[in-house]
């Protein structure tokens, strides 16, 4: 990989180029040199450009020699090295989160076309807040959330994007964690093979958390460079891949109605004989195709929650070889797609195995039939595998987010980079130790941050930046993007309200601890 080309824009590069923050992971100020040494600045001038040193190289090669670089420079990856394949992964491991989990239980109380529906809205505007988005970046030459946001209305702008981006990952951060705390306990009691847990601590979720957070989670995210990236989302993917074939399996697997293991010890043999003798179908076992209920108002904020990629676009279309905003459409497209499908699968098959009997967290039902089921445990052990390993990636966006609102122009420094990330854990440790149930964390943040960063922040921006020269206030796409913010506002009142009204009513599983 040569590094000829992106040395010479030491001395070409224009210094306030240089200094722009943008992407995961960086901080601002830090190694003013070392960010020079990238084509970031170029990039920025000319998103169009199709040169490129390493354009012959094989992909395998380029992607490994591009993280063995990160050794001796910190990590940007701003060397538009990546390919359009390698691209549409990266992206679809942002979009792809914990959310899945919840989906077949959004699925129970929408019904499966009411879902289908609401699954198919929430992609397509997905899919236009990043048009939205791109032609913003496209017009200002800025490939940051924040940086857009400073654009459109100074600092109140760059910090609102902070704040949103900061709550909406620590709402990521805490689902996973929150399915560590749940499942690791299950896991370690399916293999030690312990029927009547007697309260030992290696059984307990609150301090599994903690241990998972200090010994696994801390010293990754205490890491400068985050080059591992590539090779964690690959292998997250994969574990999630992974989790959608084995929910498909269990649908043909397990009978209808399923019987407890709680109930009777035998439930392996009794599930055979579960079906009605007569041959009629359990009205326990017919799919609802349109169903509302007090647990509707959640549905919209989880699914909401499961396709939020938004902090992410711009540093990936930053990385892509030979960037063009339509290329980097077709990207997100993609991504959507390929996530939207995958979600559809896992909540229909999730839901068609248990009916109305599933929970808020997918996995959990499953130990109900069978804890000591050898698929369901590996599929167990590869989900905790996975959000164990999002999380410090998460961390990155949070911490820079939180350093250019609070420090703007210090440069890297190891203690306040430490004392960040420990704060950040150290929170969210007693959030998920506290809170009530995934439900809360999920609809909570997806009813607040989630409408930011998806509908309000990309229409709002693109009415201030895109000039009224190109496009005055009454044109076509400037009114679409102010009914688009207005969406965004409707539903995140709508869904706000949905569960303020479930939880003062007391019906509320998140509330009753579930």
């Amino acid at each position: 990989m040569s590094e000829d080309k992106p040395s010479e824009t030491v001395e070409t590069a224009p210094a306030e180029l240089i200094a722009i923050p943008n992407g995961k992971g960086h901080e601002p100020g830090e190694d003013i040199a070392a960010s020079a040494k990238t084509p970031a600045a170029e990039d920025s001038e000319n998103p169009h450009r199709t040169e490129n040193a390493g354009a012959n190289l094989p992909e395998s090669q380029e992607f490994l020699s591009a993280t063995e670089d990160k050794k001796t420079q910190r990590f940007t990856d701003f060397e538009g090295k990546t390919s359009f394949g390698m691209s549409v992964f990266n992206l679809g491991n942002a979009i792809m989160g914990s959310g899945i989990l919840g989906l077949a239980y959004a699925m129970a109380n929408t019904g499966v076309v009411l879902f289908l529906v609401l699954l198919t809205v929430v992609a397509l505007l997905s899919s236009y807040s990043i048009h939205l988005l791109l032609k913003c970046s496209g017009i200002v030459g800025i490939r940051a959330y924040e940086q857009l946001g400073y654009r459109a209305f100074g600092t109140p702008g760059k910090m609102a994007a902070g704040i949103a981006i900061t709550l909406q990952n620590i709402g990521a951060m805490s689902s996973y964690l929150y399915i560590v705390k749940y499942e690791f306990p299950l896991v370690i009691q399916a293999f030690l093979r312990v029927d009547k847990p007697a309260g030992e601590w290696y059984l307990n979720g609150n301090y599994l958390v903690i241990i998972v957070s200090i010994c696994v989670i801390l010293p990754l995210a205490l890491m400068k460079q985050l080059g591992y990236l590539g090779y964690t989302s690959g292998f997250s993917l994969t574990c999630m891949v992974f989790f959608l074939i084995s929910v498909i399996y269990k649908k043909f697997n397990i009978p209808c109605p399923f019987v407890d293991f709680s109930f009777n010890g035998t439930a392996s043999v009794l599930n055979t004989s579960a079906m009605d003798p007569g041959g009629e179908e359990n009205p326990a076992c017919i799919p609802k195709m349109a169903n509302l209920n007090s647990q509707t108002a959640y549905t919209i904020p989880i699914l909401a929650f499961a396709f939020v990629c938004h902090p992410e676009v711009l540093p990936i279309y930053t990385e892509l070889r030979n960037p063009t905003k339509k290329k980097m459409q077709h990207v997100a497209n993609i991504s959507i797609a390929v996530m939207y499908g995958m979600y559809f699968l896992a909540a229909l098959f999730g839901y068609l195995t248990f009916y109305g009997e599933v929970e808020a967290e997918l996995l959990h039902t499953y130990s109900r039939i069978d804890p000591y089921d050898t698929l369901i445990l590996c599929v167990r052990v590869a989900v905790l595998t996975a959000v164990t390993l999002t999380v410090p990636i998460v961390l990155f966006p949070v911490r820079r987010a939180i350093q250019q609102m609070v420090f703007p122009n210090k440069t890297f420094n190891w203690p306040r980079h430490i004392a960040i990330a420990f704060v950040l854990l150290t929170f969210i440790n007693l959030l998920v130790i506290f809170a009530p149930n995934i439900l809360g964390i999920f609809g909570i943040i997806g009813a607040t941050s989630a409408p930011c960063l998806i509908f309000i922040f990309p229409a709002v921006f693109y009415i201030r930046i895109v000039p009224k020269e190109e496009e005055p206030m009454r044109s076509v796409p400037k009114i679409l993007a102010v009914c688009f913010a207005g969406i965004g506002f409707l539903f995140m009142i709508m869904s706000l309200s949905f569960i303020i009204i479930d939880w003062t009513s007391g019906s509320s599983k998140a509330s009753s601890g579930h």
